[in-house]
């Protein structure tokens, strides 16, 4: 019984193969573990700092499926979607979604647009109810369907904002900036 996990409604799944979510009922089974927080403002603001962060360029919003409401962020680049841990957008609960690479976002920096593409799986990825063959430039509230969900796109980058627009600043600024409001 190693790697089995029971739902609250009594559903024995495998977490190896749906993580903490039960196939059955979509329910969450494990809560997020809470992290250590630094003892001090300048720790807590070098430790932010830190991070990686990779700005969002857009989003997909399922609409219709097991995941109803859950949001998705695609960054810059090529974000793979799948249900496996290695995907960019991890979709759990549909099983219908292929565990790799199902499709692809990309979001193109220098044209600022995002482009859907479909996977290399056997699964069929549909843009506006159309099977989706060739690589297919997203306006805002298309409707991308996968398995048996459906998404909303939401674009943030594009004409009206784009990352690269905005004035740089290092890692310094932000620093001396916390250590003058405290």
């Amino acid at each position: 019984m190693n790697g089995l996990i029971r739902c609250q409604n009594g559903h024995l799944f495998s977490s190896r193969r749906y993580g903490t979510i039960c196939p059955y009922c979509n329910l969450e089974t494990a809560t997020p573990e809470k992290k250590e927080v630094p003892a001090t403002d300048d720790e807590a603001i070098e430790a932010l700092l830190m991070n990686a962060i990779r700005p969002v360029c857009a989003w997909i919003v399922c609409i219709e499926g097991p995941r109803k409401g859950k949001d998705y962020k695609i960054h810059s680049g090529k974000n793979f979607v799948g249900r496996a841990d290695d995907m960019d957008i991890q979709i759990l609960g549909d099983n219908h979604i292929a565990r790799r690479n199902h499709a692809v976002f990309v979001y193109d920096p220098k044209k600022h647009e995002t482009v859907l593409l479909p996977g290399d799986s056997n699964e069929l990825v549909y843009h506006n109810d159309a099977a989706l063959y060739t690589p297919t430039v997203l306006s805002v509230y298309d409707v991308i369907e996968m398995g048996r969900s459906k998404f909303l796109f939401i674009p943030f980058c594009g004409d009206h904002f784009r990352w690269e627009d905005l004035p740089e600043k290092d890692d310094n600024t932000y620093l001396q900036y916390g250590k003058e409001n405290s």
